[in-house]
Order: structure tokens, then C-alpha cells, then sequence
């Protein structure tokens, strides 16, 4: 199998990347008209710190529901260990 190479004496060209498909061809009839097409970053409008602020929240009330949970566990063997 050969490929052809854009090179000249000394240096060398990159050659120009191939084209991705567009978005609705790409990815089929029932792909959304607003995907980004391929190489585009999408801005983040503060979704991003949102999501930041959503994470740790959660971490937040995980610690502390398995705290609680540890305590019960805890208080419930020192009473039944008193019997």
C-alpha cells in the first residue's frame, strides 16, 4: 500500500486533514440540528460552573448522609451492646 506525500527537497508540507461529514450526515436522520459540527467548542454560558457548584453539593450531602448513617449504626450497637 503506498501514500502519497506533499514533500518537497529539505522540508515537508503537512497535508490538509480530511473533512469530517456534516453533523446531520453524520450522524443519521435523527440527529438534533444544533449539534456543533466537528472541531467547534461549544461555549459554556456558565453551565460549567453550575455543574461544579451541583457536584459539590452532592459530595456534600453523600458525606454527610454516610456520617449520619455511621452514627445510627454506631449508636445502635452501643445500646444493644449495654444489654
Amino acid at each position: 500500500m503506498t501514500t502519497e506525500t506533499a514533500q518537497t527537497v529539505g522540508t515537508s508540507q503537512p497535508t490538509e486533514p480530511t473533512r469530517a461529514a456534516e453533523p446531520a450526515q453524520a450522524a443519521g436522520a435523527g440527529a438534533s440540528a444544533t449539534a456543533p459540527a466537528a472541531g467547534v467548542k461549544p461555549t459554556t454560558n456558565g453551565t460549567e460552573h453550575r455543574r461544579e457548584r451541583g457536584v459539590v453539593l452532592r459530595v456534600l450531602v453523600y458525606v454527610a448522609v454516610a456520617h449520619f448513617m455511621a452514627f445510627f449504626l454506631w449508636l445502635m450497637f452501643a445500646v444493644i451492646g449495654k444489654r
